[in-house]
């Protein structure tokens, strides 16, 4: 897969694109659209969000694209970052690259990343959807942290290991594969 840095950050800009979006959709119509409908009588999610406002972050309502954005840029520089190199050295830390099928250790790749990214990812959508209106207290922001947890990772994991991986890594051949510029760029 990636062989260089340049392509490093071009294979987590494509995962990140997609899991944000992914990720998005599903805290507001999966984990929290009854609860929106219900609190403003919509009948349906997108509804909701427009008669409050936008989605609830940091203190006010924002409009989705600015969810977006702000997840996008705290991801993707946690996955640079964070997420890519240290779920590499925990993969080899416990498989062999030489040894272990490539299925197998793209597997526990995956899954690293997934160990990792999860809870710092909950942890700053704790601090970012915090319900600051009822002031701040340490023992709700952990409770809520791990709520987050509790409700991503099932989700993070079975995406990331059965569509958003495989999609990003059939994208990512199709760009590296058939470029000319990129087969200069793998015999430098």
């Amino acid at each position: 897969m990636p062989q260089n840095k340049f392509q490093k950050m071009v294979f987590a800009f494509i995962t990140v694109v997609i899991t944000v979006h992914a990720y998005v959709f599903y805290s507001l119509y999966v984990v929290n659209g009854q609860t929106l409908m219900s609190l403003t009588g919509a009948g349906s999610v997108l509804g909701a969000i427009k008669q409050l406002g936008g989605v609830y972050m940091l203190g006010g309502y924002r409009p989705i694209w600015m969810v977006v954005a702000v997840e996008f840029i705290l991801a993707y520089s946690l996955e640079v970052g964070m997420g890519s190199p240290c779920s590499f050295k925990l993969a080899v830390k416990n498989f062999d690259p030489q040894k272990t099928h490539p299925v197998l250790f793209e597997t526990a790749i995956i899954s690293s990343t997934v160990a990792l990214m999860c809870p710092a990812m909950s942890f700053i959508a704790a601090f970012l959807y915090y319900p600051f209106y009822t002031g701040f207290n340490v023992l709700t922001f952990l409770a809520n942290w791990l709520k987050l947890v509790c409700f991503n990772f099932p989700f993070a994991l079975l995406s990331q290991l059965f569509f958003i991986q495989p999609f990003v890594r059939a994208v990512f051949k199709a760009i590296f594969v058939s470029h000319p510029i990129t087969a200069r760029l793998r015999h430098a």
